[in-house]
């Protein structure tokens, strides 16, 4: 695999991260009942930025929970005889909350399926929304994104590698050739 192309370099995500912030405290009017949660992995340290964003400009704290999906995937038996399980951390009711999954890029929609999938044995939230890094198309399911960072159109032969600091040492997006 072989990066293609830059198509957001830290200050762009540290834009991207600032306007969906801003957009949940509108679109919501205000942060009261609102949660965030991180899909792991890229879509853990994103939901944090977000929150912190969230602090700088309301004063005020959102939960940030993590949710692994790995037994939800309706390709499980495809992955791995011993899939790498990451774990599921939600230190707070989602009963009645109004949930905003946040994950890195949006392709077919399975992973956003798996993740309202998990989150509703956990809990029955008032409203679950859905926070993007990057939305490169291609959806298999009826879902779409209410906060997107960046719109990139991508060819199936395509990826969007996303590499955050917390896990990879540096903030970017590319496109890779598979």
């Amino acid at each position: 695999m072989f990066e293609k192309a830059e198509i957001m370099d830290e200050n762009a995500i540290n834009r991207a991260v600032t306007r969906i912030a801003h957009e949940i405290i509108e679109k919501n009017k205000g942060v009261e009942n609102i949660a965030l949660i991180g899909i792991q992995r890229r879509g853990v340290p994103l939901a944090k930025m977000i929150a912190q964003k969230i602090y700088q400009v309301e004063g005020k704290k959102v939960d940030v929970g993590i949710l692994d999906i790995t037994f939800y995937r309706d390709d499980l038996s495809l992955l791995s005889e011993h899939p790498v399980v990451n774990g599921t951390e939600i230190n707070f009711s989602v009963n009645d909350k109004k949930l905003v999954l946040v994950d890195d890029v949006l392709y077919t929609g399975r992973t956003i399926r798996a993740a309202i999938d998990a989150i509703m044995d956990i809990g029955r939230p008032k409203m679950i929304q859905l926070a993007i890094l990057v939305d490169r198309g291609h959806r298999e399911l009826p879902i779409r994104a209410d906060y997107v960072g960046k719109n990139v159109p991508t060819s199936r032969s395509e990826m969007i590698c996303v590499k955050l600091t917390e896990i990879d040492g540096v903030n970017s997006v590319t496109i890779c050739n598979i």
